[in-house]
């Protein structure tokens, strides 16, 4: 075979494989996602969406917004992330290097020995031959992408290293929003501790009012002993309080890569928050959701994955080749010492025991899972995006019977506790109740502001937002 017969014999090759591979792989195109209906009761059509805003004009607290940048400076996951997204990085460039030919070098002195008789010596006599060979050169071999199973493979490693860029996003997205409902959480605990000890203050002056009342005949023993009660009842809460208070300082600075320690911090007063909550479309969370695009390029990384799979069932064309220097001595080396070879085959799997369709099999169920994840991953968001706009819409309307019923428990305490002074219209079980039932309401109403505050937040992050 002639040179230029080897050269149309090796086109006429590539090229229909070329035309073969495309019955042999598959383009991908993204599932049929029904994002109908996923948002719970919204019909909205306006594309305006929460997720678009940065998370420095979503916070107005400059402390608030401080812990943030500490955190998304130093904290471990989000750093663990981007350590995977470089690993990622690496399998992708190694993927796009297969493309290439292999070339390796090497370099040789072999000295063999043959006995054998000599011709013009007595029978008998045996002939030692020493030979010395120097040897240097290089071979390279390549491997043909006939079927597509390289370029599967480097589009399975794309979706790999996208899969992690986007899981070190959620990572972000999740980790501003610990942050800020663990501060808010911290800011009503200080304020439930405020109102405590102010209650725990007007209870001790109770239990003197009540000694006076008693020493004027006004009220039994009982009642004394009733508002003592009452004052310690405050005063046990106040240890529960502070533990809480230490135990989210805790949580916030393993947040931030810190050792447990007091975090600098406002008021929950003046936490003020967009009431306009603009949710956008479902399909945005598409482009929007770091997670359900890493569960996305999941289920990429797997389609391709079986695209592999399949070429395993089809020949692999291999072209190698090996050339160089080989003399018997070495002041010949570079003189009429060179040496080459060239070849080219198909390797045809016949028998291998079952496991191309075992690899196919495992392929096409992974790819299934994955699929069923995606579509998962979808359906939790719009779930996520629908409880946190219903837990703002209650947490206002609370809000506003909570500050009602406050009010009329603050006259209800007032008013008892002056019919128990100058009349004996009631007793002291009355101003007990009156006084329990506004402490129960003012820590509720306390509640209702952190569930505002952390639906706003909740509702950020399940829109997708904080990466940006």
């Amino acid at each position: 075979m002639n040179k230029h017969s080897f050269k149309y014999i090796l086109l006429f090759t590539l090229l229909f494989g070329v035309l073969l591979s495309c019955k042999v792989t598959k383009t991908y195109n993204r599932p049929n996602t029904n994002t109908a209906g996923l948002y719970r009761d919204g019909q909205s059509k306006d594309t305006t969406t929460l997720a678009t805003m940065s998370w420095q004009s979503l916070f107005a607290d400059t402390i608030l917004k401080s812990l943030i940048q500490e955190g998304l400076n130093n904290n471990l996951d989000l750093k663990t992330a981007v350590q995977k997204i470089l690993e990622a990085q690496a399998t992708l460039q190694q993927s796009k290097a297969a493309f290439l030919p292999s070339l390796s070098g090497n370099a040789s002195v072999t000295r063999s020995k043959q006995s054998a008789a000599g011709l013009n010596y007595p029978a008998g006599t045996i002939v030692n031959t020493l030979t010395t060979t120097y040897q240097a050169g290089l071979s390279t071999s390549w491997e043909a992408d006939v079927w597509g199973k390289l370029s599967s493979t480097k589009r399975a490693a794309l979706a790999g290293f996208l899969q992690t860029d986007a899981a070190k996003r959620a990572v972000q997205t999740q980790l501003i929003a610990d942050i800020a409902n663990n501060y808010f959480t911290l800011l009503a605990l200080d304020k439930q501790m405020e109102i405590t000890l102010e209650t725990l203050k007007n209870r001790i002056k109770d239990v003197e009012t009540m000694k006076e009342l008693k020493a004027g005949a006004v009220v039994t023993g009982a009642a004394v002993v009733q508002s003592e009660a009452n004052r310690y009842a405050a005063e046990v809460s106040i240890p529960d309080l502070k533990r809480s208070i230490r135990e989210t300082e805790n949580a916030l600075d393993i947040l931030l890569a810190r050792p447990p320690g007091p975090i600098k911090r406002g008021s929950l007063a003046v936490q003020n928050m967009a009431t306009d909550l603009q949710a956008g479309i479902p399909t945005q969370l598409l482009n929007n959701r770091p997670d359900v695009q890493q569960s996305e390029y999941a289920f990429r990384a797997a389609f391709e994955n079986t695209n592999v799979a399949k070429t395993y069932f089809y020949p692999s064309f291999t072209i190698t080749a090996s050339g160089g220097l080989s003399t018997l001595q070495l002041k010949d080396f570079f003189v009429n010492s060179i040496f080459y070879n060239i070849a080219a085959g198909l390797t045809q799997p016949i028998f291998n025991q079952g496991l191309n369709k075992a690899r196919l099999r495992t392929a096409k169920a992974q790819q299934q899972e994955a699929l069923n994840s995606f579509q998962k991953t979808l359906l939790t968001a719009g779930q996520e995006v629908s409880n946190a706009l219903y837990a703002h819409q209650t947490a206002l309307e609370k809000q506003d019977a909570r500050s009602k019923q406050i009010i009329a428990l603050q006259k209800s305490v007032d008013y008892t506790q002056e019919l128990l002074r100058y009349s004996s219209a009631t007793n002291y079980t009355d101003v007990l109740t009156s006084e329990q039932n506004l402490l129960s309401a003012q820590l509720s109403g306390v509640n209702d502001k952190l569930q505002e505050l952390q639906a706003v937040v909740d509702l950020y992050r399940a829109l997708g937002g904080g990466w940006r």
